[in-house]
């Protein structure tokens, strides 16, 4: 049933389907294009009329994934130039107070949309909330360093949808007051940063960050370094000019092929901090849009009075190793490189990994070991630097595809918290029959921290009280203080 409502920009058109309406593809921002390409983002557009809001709108310019990523993930593409969008679920626009979720996707920064199927927002909208998902700019649209452009466009089109939602979320029977900002990977990295953002100061009154926390953004100088190599591969200068001279899709190729090259030289050295972060187009510390390090700005107070939920899965490293059947080919030689170029105690790391994986082959310390330095480490640094006041929890349910192998992996867990196990790009990354009652179980502290403040277990603090999400859900104390203890002064 057609459904229509007025907001500040006019009219608008959704579709009631049971208890949820949708609105989707609603325009944040101006179309970052010819004129506005690498600009800020604009005040939202204005029309007259009614506008339909009943399909997705224009995904951002984005490199796409590859085999086996792309076999695991589904990533629409919808063509168009308006993708500075968003999209709406409300379980009753006349409601008033009702509070709300903003969703900032993942997928290290240089893909993603919130066309996502399993992004659906509509079993929050069922549970009472009005869930809304964000595009923003990707790749080096959104966060290369170009002379004569802000820095971190795509930062700044997050808090252009937050403010959107600020000034809009109203008439969907949402509260401005009662924001939660959540993300996973490169959105909980979003999240993370924006916490640390003077800019977003006020957006937002909690925050779930998963998989991903306040470590994740490069220098300045590599930045630098990293434009430099793009306008070299298209002849052209570092500027807007420059750049902004170049076809979309000319720069999307370009892009994707520097990605490979840094990937492939990462090793030698010859890209420096890219070697440990290997996203080079993660935004940047600007000394604006991102004063400093996030973490370091949050351990400072920024954003102490965000109420916090952070969470990790416990193999997140398996989705990037084992479907590229990188793990069979792993010895502790290798282990003990990585180690190394972390900067732990090699040996002390070694054994404490081991004692805690005892019959593990060295691909799945390796997993340990990069889960570990890229997400569950950050993550329990932000909340010790809140002095434990913070929800923390652990997906721990493993997938059965690859023989089991992939794990409790990155990006597993999204199908149970939007409770879309029905799905069929689920099965993709599940396997076949999940547990629904992990989705209700996950789905409810969710809901359940956007509506209270408290997701259904005691804050982290001094006990370090962890929840973990598996086969039998329960609160653990302290899980493997020997491996946290390995990154102590380190990470």
């Amino acid at each position: 049933m057609d459904v229509t409502l007025d907001i500040a920009q006019g009219r608008i058109r959704g579709q009631r389907d049971g208890a949820v309406t949708s609105f989707l593809g609603i325009p944040y921002a101006e179309a970052p294009f010819g004129p506005l390409r690498f600009a800020a983002p604009t005040a939202p557009p204005r029309w007259a009329g009614t506008r339909d809001a009943v399909s997705f709108g224009a995904t951002a310019p984005k490199i796409g994934y590859r085999p086996p990523t792309s076999d695991i993930l589904v990533e629409p593409v919808v063509p168009g130039e308006d993708c500075l969008n968003l999209n709406v679920w409300t379980p009753d626009d006349s409601a008033e107070g009702l509070p709300v979720f903003v969703w900032i996707h993942g997928g290290a920064f240089v893909n993603g949309s919130n066309s996502v199927p399993i992004y659906d927002g509509s079993a929050f909208a069922r549970d009472g909330i009005v869930a809304v998902a964000i595009n923003y700019r990707l790749g080096a649209d959104g966060f290369a360093r170009i002379e004569g452009a802000p820095a971190n466009r795509g930062l700044l089109d997050q808090v252009a949808a937050l403010e959107w939602v600020r000034d809009n979320i109203a008439s969907f029977g949402g509260d401005p007051a009662r924001v939660t900002v959540a993300g996973e990977s490169a959105g909980a990295m979003s999240v993370g940063t924006l916490l640390s953002m003077p800019r977003a100061e006020g957006l937002f009154q909690r925050a779930i960050l998963q998989s991903g926390a306040g470590h994740h953004v490069i220098s300045e100088a590599t930045a630098e370094k990293v434009a430099e190599a793009l306008a070299q591969a298209v002849g052209a200068s570092a500027t807007v000019e420059g750049l902004g001279s170049v076809p979309v899709d000319a720069f999307v190729d370009a892009q994707r092929e520097l990605g490979d090259r840094i990937a492939a030289e990462a090793p030698t050295g010859a890209w420096g901090e890219l070697a440990l972060n290997v996203m080079p187009f993660e935004p940047y510390i600007d000394g604006d849009v991102v004063p400093a390090l996030p973490y370091a700005r949050i351990a400072e107070g920024a954003g102490s009075g965000v109420e916090i939920l952070i969470g990790t899965t416990s193999e997140e490293f398996a989705f990037f190793l084992v479907p590229a059947g990188v793990t069979g080919f792993v010895n502790e030689d290798r282990v003990r490189l990585v180690l190394g170029a972390y900067g732990v105690d090699v040996d002390a790391a070694i054994d404490a990994y081991r004692a805690q994986l005892p019959d593990a082959s060295a691909g799945d310390v390796l997993i340990a070991v990069m889960t570990d330095w890229f997400f569950r480490i950050p993550a329990l640094r932000i909340v010790e630097s809140r002095g434990g006041r913070a929800f923390v929890y652990e997906f721990t349910w493993r997938s059965t595809l690859f023989d089991g192998n992939l794990g409790a992996c990155h990006a597993l867990e999204i199908p149970f918290v939007f409770d879309v196990l029905d799905k069929p790009e689920t099965a993709r990354i599940t396997g076949p029959n999940p547990p629904q009652k992990l989705a209700d179980e996950m789905h409810r502290a969710w809901i359940d921290f956007v509506r209270d403040g408290s997701p259904g277990w005691v804050p982290y603090g001094s006990d370090r009280s962890v929840m973990t999400f598996g086969e039998q859900s329960s609160v653990v104390d302290d899980p493997r203080p020997s491996t946290r203890e390995v990154w102590s002064g380190v990470r």
